[in-house]
């Protein structure tokens, strides 16, 4: 019950009050999660901006959303988010990417992106919108019904890579390194203080975190039942030895986050400064929000919006190896490593908190992840399909959105997109 009413509330806080969805629009993505979720008892308070749900009139869960901070579930004491003194990013009418404009698309790139964004809603993949950059340019973007280029999307997963920026930036600013260890105090008197920085953003760190999205996981209780996030994997056990096996895992992201908070001043103040800073101000990021748990911590496995100009920038930035109009935003190289196979014995194709198309092992690329793409592709990759393309022999971003109930056959239908195939 816990974990569908918390569900509820925070995707239907999120998606009325970040995202602008309607009511229906709402109870509809809930409804892709499970048949349950059409049980929940909504009620909306406009006037506080917050949301009560529960789930047979019994097991009530709310959240509230704070402008600019999105929506967090009200569990345990969460008054130090009512005091950040929010950062105010300028409305900036210049050309994309350095703004939020762009004047003319390429009209046969525009033709394929319409045509596969209908052909996706006609087999029911719930495309919400596709945009396609080349050379740094927006040649073509689509939006079905409803939505349009200042719409906010969930990217769930998707935040992970955000989350990797995030440690590339503190990089660069000197405030950790990729050999970082002894990270938290609870590891101080065991194995866990081995484990590296480039442990976690690899997910080869060893921690036993069960993944699983059922009643009662991990994943669910740092999602929707726990004040902070980060504390559910702070607590696994270490199961194999660092650096050796990779597990994916959105608790170790999360441990990534509570990192840059403890690095960036170890409040919620400070963690909103750094963001607004080093991260949204730079690259002009109009339409981005980074929801925080009840601690002040960014959710960084699954909690951010943003538009899918936004989102493209994110994939802009790495394109540019970090940079960003002359100012680097990454640590030098960072990006790099970003790229690389990771040297687990089971799953090389992982780079930081990035899904690669190759497992770099070799001379022929035998291994793709995404045979009809180049095999330097990377993506971040959200549920439901959130996913952000970056093909840099290509000089290309791919930004796909939507809701889709089963998998979303990417390699297909981004070679199309691009007149790969």
């Amino acid at each position: 019950m816990e974990t569908a009413t918390g569900l509820g509330a925070k995707v239907a806080c999120s998606g009325r009050y970040v995202s602008g969805f309607s009511d229906q629009r709402i109870f509809d993505d809930l409804a892709v999660y499970s048949p349950i979720t059409r049980s929940l008892d909504l009620t909306f308070d406009d006037e506080q901006s917050s949301v009560d749900v529960s789930l047979y009139g019994m097991g009530s869960t709310s959240a509230k959303y704070r402008e600019g901070l999105g929506c967090t579930l009200d569990i345990g004491d969460s008054s130090a988010l009512d005091a950040i003194a929010l950062h105010s990013i300028d409305d900036n009418n210049a050309e994309w990417p350095r703004g939020n404009r762009i004047s003319d698309v390429v009209v046969e790139q525009q033709k394929i992106t319409d045509k596969l964004l209908k052909q996706d809603n006609t087999e029911n993949l719930d495309t919400r919108a596709l945009l396609v950059v080349k050379s740094g340019a927006i040649v073509a973007e689509a939006y079905a019904a409803e939505y349009d280029e200042n719409t906010k999307f969930l990217g769930w997963s998707m935040g992970k890579s955000i989350t990797s920026i995030l440690i590339g930036s503190m990089i660069h600013q000197g405030k950790l390194t990729l050999n970082d260890a002894n990270l938290f105090a609870a590891w101080d008197n065991d194995e866990r203080a081995n484990i590296r920085v480039e442990d976690l953003l690899t997910m080869t760190s060893g921690l036993g975190f069960d993944e699983t999205y059922m009643p009662g996981s991990d994943s669910t209780r740092m999602l929707f039942a726990a004040h902070s996030a980060s504390s559910v994997a702070l607590t696994s056990p270490l199961v194999k030895p660092p650096s050796e096996y990779f597990a994916y895992s959105s608790g170790t992201t999360n441990l990534l986050s509570r990192l840059v908070f403890q690095r960036a001043g170890n409040t919620p103040q400070a963690n909103h400064d750094y963001f607004a800073k080093q991260i949204l101000t730079p690259l002009s990021l109009q339409n981005t929000i980074f929801e925080v748990d009840a601690s002040g911590v960014f959710v960084g496995s699954s909690y951010i919006y943003a538009s899918a100009r936004d989102w493209a920038k994110f994939g802009l930035l790495l394109l540019n190896n970090g940079d960003w109009f002359g100012q680097r935003i990454l640590a030098d190289g960072y990006v790099t490593k970003m790229q690389e196979a990771n040297a687990s014995q089971n799953e090389a194709r992982y780079g930081f908190q990035l899904w690669l198309n190759s497992d770099g092992i070799g001379k022929e690329d035998t291994n793709l992840r995404w045979p009809n793409l180049p095999a330097d592709a990377y993506m971040m990759n959200g549920n439901r399909s959130q996913l952000v393309l970056v093909i840099p022999s290509l000089s290309t971003v791919v930004v796909r959105l939507g809701w889709t109930p089963g998998r979303y056959p990417s390699n297909e239908k981004f070679a199309r997109l691009l007149s790969l195939d």
